[in-house]
């Protein structure tokens, strides 16, 4: 089980690190936004941070 854990650690890492190079600082607020509302069963914690997320992606004109 631990190596389990580690494995899971090392990607979370991995995958915010991949966040942040891309999209900053708001891309981490968002990421975390959306992870504590989908832990927490928060919609608008949720929502918040998937919004976030979307608007960092749209292309601006």
């Amino acid at each position: 089980m631990p190596l389990a854990a580690v494995l899971i650690a090392a990607l979370a890492i991995g995958f915010e690190q991949l966040v942040q190079s891309r999209f900053g600082a708001m891309g981490i607020i968002a990421f975390v936004l959306l992870s504590v509302g989908v832990k927490a069963k928060s919609a608008t914690l949720s929502g918040l941070g998937a919004v976030i997320l979307v608007m960092l992606l749209a292309p601006s004109s």
